[in-house]
């Protein structure tokens, strides 16, 4: 695996985390399913949102999609089948402010789950 694909599969899995989590809030809320409501992985889903969306808005591409693109670059071959297609699944066709527009709305929304589901108080 090269440093390229690596970051790219960093890169998908943290996209997964923080997609998975705009479901799985809601739907273990109502549900009844406690790790929904584990303050340390709301936190950290709420922090991860918040700084991709505080990115965007900034004007900034995110450091990942920078890394990768680099590190691609360098490699000089042309990537496997499978990171091609997760390049197109994860890198959208979109103006910068389209993407600063949706993660402000989406970390909005989980801003709100925090109320909706609220996560139970941190535990030593």
């Amino acid at each position: 695996m090269t440093g390229a694909e690596a970051i790219l599969a960093l890169h998908l899995a943290i996209i997964l985390f923080n997609v998975g989590g705009l479901v799985v809030i809601p739907l273990g809320g109502w549900r009844g399913w406690g790790f929904v409501r584990g303050f340390w992985w709301r936190l950290l889903h709420l922090a991860s949102l918040g700084v991709v969306a505080l990115q965007a808005v900034l004007g900034k591409v995110c450091f990942l999609t920078v890394w990768q693109s680099e590190l691609a670059g360098k490699a000089g071959s042309p990537a496997p089948l499978v990171a091609r297609v997760v390049d197109r699944v994860i890198f959208w066709p979109l103006p910068l402010w389209g993407f600063a527009v949706l993660y402000v709305a989406v970390a909005a929304y989980v801003v709100a789950l925090w109320f909706l589901v609220p996560p139970r108080a941190a535990t030593n």
